[in-house]
C-alpha cells in the first residue's frame, strides 16, 4: 500500500493561501523534474528515446518548458497545444500532431512549427495535402483492433473512433510513398490509466513485428515507432504503481528479438501525460458548508469544474485533511461542489477524519486532466494553477479567472456586455 502524502506542511501550505485563496491546483516542479529523469533512464538502451508528453494532461506552458528542460517534446491535438509548445521552446520534431477530425488550420499550424504529423485516417492524406502540404515526417495510427482488448477507460480498439486498420495502414503507407514522401513514422494509442506493464510490453511486440512486416512488404524503414501513452497511476492508496524499469527493460527484449534482427535503426516514442505529472499536482480547497441530510455532505469551495474525473468516470481521487492526517477515520461524508449537479461529487461515502468548516481538503493526483478538463457551467470560473519550485517557493503559472474574464467574450444588445 502506497501512502498518499501532501509534501507542503500545514504551516507552509497557510502562507500560500494567504496570498492565493483556494481553491488552486498546485504541482510539485522537483517531483516532476524526478519522474522526467526516471523515464530517460528506463529507455537509455533504446538507440532513441523521445517522450512527446501529452500536452492536454496539463496545458499550460510553465509546465511543458519545465519538462522540456528535461528532454521532453510534445503531444497536441489542437491548435491551441501546438501553440503552447511553441510558446514554452519545443518545436520541430519534437512536436507530433496526432490527427483526430484535424481541421486545416491545426495542420498548416503543425507544418509551419516543423512537427510531425501522426494522422488518424487514410482519407486525411488528400486533406493534408491540399490543405497544407506534407511535412518532412508523416505517421500513421494504428487500431488494432481485437488483438487488444484496450480497457475501460479508451474501451475496445475495434469501438474507438482512432485509427486506421491494417489493411487501410498498408495502402496509406503506399500512397504517400509514392507521392514521394520519404520519412516516416507509426503510432498507436490502445489503452489509458493502464496499471499492468505487460500491456505495454504486448503492445511494443505487435508494434515491432508491424514494423518489420511495413519494411518487408513496402520497402519503409520507419524512422520510429510512438508506442502512446496510457501507462497508469495509483489513484488508491491500495494500488501499486506501475514499474516503469520493467516496462522498459520489457520492450528492451522485444526490440532485441524482433528489430535488430530485421536491421531497422528504429526509435522509440511515448506520449505519456498522466504518468509524469498526475501524481505530483493536487487541487487544494477549503471545507465551506457541512449538511445533514439522509447523508453527510460537506461542501468545499472547488466543484467539478476544477476536477471533473470523478463525475466523469466515478474516478477515485483521495483526499487528505490538512493536519488531520493521522486522526481516526471515524466520519462518512459525501464531499461535494456547488454545481446544479447531484454527480458534483468528489467522494461518496468516503471514511475520513471529522471535518471543521475552515479545513483545508487536498484532493490528491490532479495533476493530470485536473485543471485542464476545467469548465465554466453555472458560472464557475477557473481556479489559479501554482508551481511549488524546487527551492521552496511559490510561483503563479496561471491566474484564477475573473468575472471579467468569464463576460469578456458575450455581447447584450449588439453591445460588449
Amino acid at each position: 500500500m502506497a501512502e498518499k502524502i501532501f509534501p507542503i506542511s500545514q504551516s507552509q501550505l497557510e502562507k500560500i493561501i494567504q496570498k492565493y485563496p483556494t481553491p488552486f491546483h498546485i504541482y510539485d516542479e522537483k517531483a516532476i523534474r524526478l519522474n522526467m529523469r526516471r523515464l530517460f533512464k528506463a529507455f537509455s538502451w533504446a538507440p532513441s528515446f523521445r517522450e512527446h508528453y501529452a500536452v492536454k494532461a496539463a496545458p499550460n506552458p510553465r509546465l511543458l518548458q519545465i519538462l522540456a528542460e528535461e528532454g521532453a517534446g510534445a503531444d497536441c491535438s489542437s491548435l491551441a497545444e501546438l501553440i503552447l509548445s511553441d510558446k514554452a521552446g519545443i518545436n520541430g520534431e519534437k512536436i507530433m500532431l496526432t490527427s483526430n477530425d484535424t481541421p486545416a488550420d491545426e495542420f498548416q499550424k503543425a507544418i509551419s512549427l516543423g512537427a510531425i504529423i501522426n494522422l488518424d485516417d487514410i482519407t486525411h492524406i488528400e486533406y493534408l495535402e491540399k490543405n497544407a502540404g506534407f511535412p518532412e515526417v508523416l505517421s500513421f495510427r494504428y487500431n488494432p483492433g481485437s488483438l487488444i482488448e484496450g480497457n475501460d477507460i479508451i474501451g475496445k480498439p475495434e469501438e474507438a473512433k482512432y485509427g486506421l486498420t491494417k489493411n487501410q495502414l498498408f495502402e496509406a503507407y503506399q500512397i504517400c510513398k509514392d507521392k514521394g514522401i520519404k520519412r516516416f513514422g507509426l503510432h498507436t494509442m490502445v489503452i489509458s490509466n493502464e496499471l499492468n506493464p505487460n500491456s505495454f510490453i504486448a503492445t511494443a511486440e505487435l508494434m515491432f513485428n508491424l514494423a518489420v512486416e511495413i519494411k518487408e512488404k513496402l520497402a519503409i524503414n520507419l524512422e520510429f515507432v510512438n508506442l502512446g501513452g496510457g501507462v497508469g497511476i495509483p489513484y488508491r492508496p491500495e494500488e501499486t504503481a506501475i514499474d516503469l524499469e520493467y516496462i522498459g527493460a520489457g520492450i528492451h527484449t522485444a526490440y532485441d528479438k524482433i528489430i535488430r534482427p530485421a536491421g531497422l535503426d528504429l526509435a522509440i516514442a511515448m506520449e505519456l501525460g498522466r504518468a509524469i505529472t498526475g501524481p505530483y499536482g493536487y487541487l487544494v480547497s477549503t471545507a465551506l458548508h457541512e449538511k445533514k441530510t439522509y447523508k453527510n455532505y460537506m461542501g468545499l469551495d472547488s466543484c467539478m469544474a476544477n476536477l471533473m474525473r470523478p463525475a466523469l468516470y466515478g474516478a477515485y481521487h483521495h483526499i487528505t485533511v490538512v493536519g488531520k492526517e493521522n486522526a481516526p477515520l471515524d466520519h462518512t461524508y459525501d464531499i461535494t461542489g456547488s454545481l446544479c449537479e447531484n454527480n458534483d461529487k468528489f467522494a461518496i461515502d468516503r471514511q475520513l477524519p471529522a471535518i471543521d468548516i475552515g479545513d483545508r481538503i487536498v484532493i490528491h493526483d490532479a495533476g493530470a486532466h485536473g485543471h485542464a478538463m476545467g469548465f465554466n457551467y453555472n458560472g464557475k470560473l477557473r481556479s489559479a494553477e501554482l508551481l511549488w519550485k524546487e527551492n521552496g517557493d511559490v510561483e503563479l503559472i496561471r491566474r484564477a479567472e475573473t468575472l471579467d474574464d468569464y463576460f469578456a467574450t458575450l455581447h447584450y444588445d449588439g453591445s460588449v456586455f
